[in-house]
């Protein structure tokens, strides 16, 4: 007869791989992938190193199941900023809201930002990336289309363009989130302000507005 596991084994098992890819996680969130050695995971997550390839068959499986779910909380934490002005606030707010969520974020939590973003991947992870900046501009793409059939934005392609924003945010921050580099928060604001008025101009006409200027203030 073959083995069925129960639903307790089953829970156990779910727990333990959570408390992998959490440990992945903390490792990748402090020091980078290098950090995040299959041995120092197994570490930190209280198991055995073979314990984590029965869950992960390569570390470049766990890295990739790390970045996803990391990737994932940080789009749905700039679609929650978007979301939160609301339908009917102008949508030059609302990219705004987008862009300056999108950099607040990274540049607080900069080690695991410069991971999603910049540092070196397995080609694993690398196809992730892609992803992950595909929802970026998802998020992106919805508001200009939503402004450009309410006549608040000029005609213009919202896919292409939002792709283009993310791709211009993305390569911004490479340098304030470099390991090397220690920005200090009025360095930190002034970019803020620099890519709002920056996806402002490449949007719309507008220019940043007062209420913008004291939330990247």
């Amino acid at each position: 007869m073959a083995y069925r596991p129960t639903q307790r084994t089953e829970a156990r098992r779910t727990a333990t791989r959570e408390r992998i890819v959490g440990a992945a996680h903390d490792l990748v969130a402090r020091g980078g992938y290098r950090e995040a050695a299959v041995a120092a995971v197994a570490a930190r997550a209280g198991v055995a190193t073979g314990t984590v390839y029965r869950h992960f068959p390569s570390k470049a499986e766990l890295l990739t199941e790390v970045f996803r779910r990391a990737s994932q909380h940080e789009v749905d934490a700039t679609r929650a900023a978007v979301d939160a002005l609301g339908p009917g606030t102008p949508a030059a707010d609302r990219i705004a809201a987008g862009a300056e969520a999108f950099t607040r974020r990274a540049l607080r939590g900069r080690r695991l930002a410069w991971a999603l973003l910049a540092e070196p991947v397995d080609p694993a992870v690398e196809a992730e990336r892609l992803q992950f900046r595909r929802a970026y501009a998802d998020v992106f793409a919805r508001t200009i289309a939503d402004g450009v059939e309410d006549g608040q934005l000029p005609p213009q392609d919202p896919a292409f363009t939002a792709t283009a924003l993310v791709g211009a945010i993305g390569e911004a921050l490479v340098g304030p989130l470099s390991p090397t580099t220690h920005p200090t928060d009025a360095d930190a604001n002034a970019l803020v302000a620099r890519l709002i008025a920056f996806c402002l101009r490449s949007t719309t006409d507008q220019e940043l507005s007062p209420d913008v200027h004291r939330r990247a203030a």
